[in-house]
């Protein structure tokens, strides 16, 4: 698209003079509808439909200076993605994916709205699917690429781990300069032979990072995120001492991790999304974490793993009991079936009854995919 524009949404209601409006069809309406109501607000221009959106994104990514940075991963992406943005922001200025804007619409939308005086491009990568990481690297086309982990989230549709390792490590191919994998990754190998230009193989336990995030974002799946992103950001001159001093207000967005207190009850909110990956690494965390009264882990079904949903939700409530934490609770057809203490195959009667399971001093550990709802345990 020739014309200047300062912008890009798919949402008629969020347009501004000048920005541009992305009609696509969606699950839940057709934005095709609403581009009178787009151009009556200001909107400089429409784009119509997800492949004049790939090649006007494409078109304007390639105008830019920033470094385009690409974050893919079976778990910690956002984490990561944020940590790397809070890193690189001391470096130049930095625009990032917002929330998880990682698919096919997202990521287009996020390369249009990036300042053209931006010196760094920060881009989520989600997949589900074999061949997507590959289209998001068409319209992307990235300097270098970050692989937080190989684990079994979307297994259904991968079929194996190595499936899931050769659709990540698409991103490495494709990535221009470097890439950046840690060296405890499940499957370096395969991703080894995927990199095309230099991979970075990075330490997961440095122990400056886990101290400087020990109050900040606690666990060491966290330290070996923050790991990986220094590696990247240290490529670009951002300092040790600079890293530390961005961990040091640094937040994550929407329900990860993020902590509450109410009634003298410590809640840690991490319903945004699970995998057994994620659930493992917080109920480890959960555990190591000091409380005055019980651990409490409320969890529930995560989805899309396929023929090994059974087997990979057992797996996850088998490492909870083995951490002896006293009180885990399974919520949902899935988490029911497994071994645990207490058992709820829908949310409705946990909600009449959860406040009389915890007491002050306790903290506890909501974790499961965000289709689940478990946040509702923290309303009213």
């Amino acid at each position: 698209m020739d014309r200047e524009f300062s912008g890009a949404t798919f949402d008629s209601r969020k347009i501004r003079p000048g920005m541009l409006f992305i009609a696509v069809k969606g699950e839940n309406g057709d934005g095709h509808d609403y581009i009178p109501q787009a151009l009556a607000a200001g909107a400089a221009g429409v784009i119509d439909g997800y492949d004049e959106l790939d090649r006007t994104a494409r078109e304007y990514r390639r105008s830019l200076k920033a470094k385009v940075v690409g974050v893919t991963g079976s778990a910690g992406k956002t984490t990561t993605k944020e940590l790397l943005k809070a890193f690189l922001s001391r470096a130049g200025r930095t625009h990032a994916t917002p929330e998880n804007f990682n698919n096919h619409l997202g990521l287009p939308t996020t390369i249009l709205n990036c300042p053209k005086d931006a010196d760094f491009l920060v881009l989520e990568m989600g997949t589900n699917h074999p061949g997507e990481i590959a289209h998001l690297c068409d319209v992307a086309e990235p300097d270098c690429g970050l692989v937080t982990n190989v684990g079994t989230a979307h297994i259904e549709f991968f079929g194996d781990q190595d499936g899931i390792a050769r659709e990540k490590g698409t991103l490495l191919a494709r990535a221009k300069d470097f890439g950046a994998v840690s060296k405890e990754n499940a499957r370096l190998e395969i991703l080894r032979g995927l990199c095309g230009p230099e991979l970075v193989e990075v330490d997961p336990h440095p122990a400056w990072l886990a101290e400087a995030l020990a109050d900040v974002l606690p666990g060491a799946h966290n330290v070996s995120n923050a790991a990986l992103a220094f590696a990247v950001a240290e490529r670009f001159g951002v300092t040790r001492d600079q890293a530390c001093a961005a961990l040091a207000d640094f937040a994550l967005p929407g329900a990860r991790w993020r902590v509450t207190e109410r009634d003298g009850v410590t809640y840690i909110d991490d319903t945004y999304n699970a995998n057994p990956d994620s659930m493992i690494a917080a109920l480890d965390t959960l555990a190591a974490t000091p409380c005055d009264g019980k651990r409490v882990a409320v969890l529930g079904d995560m989805f899309e793993l396929g023929e090994r949903s059974a087997e990979l939700h057992r797996k996850v409530f088998d490492h909870a009991m083995k951490l002896g934490i006293p009180l885990v609770i399974g919520v949902g057809e899935e988490s029911s079936k497994c071994l645990c203490h207490l058992v709820y195959k829908t949310l409705a009667p946990l909600k009449r009854k959860f406040r009389l399971d915890v007491s002050s001093g306790d903290l506890v550990l909501l974790k499961a995919s965000h289709g689940m709802h478990l946040g509702e345990l923290l309303q009213g």
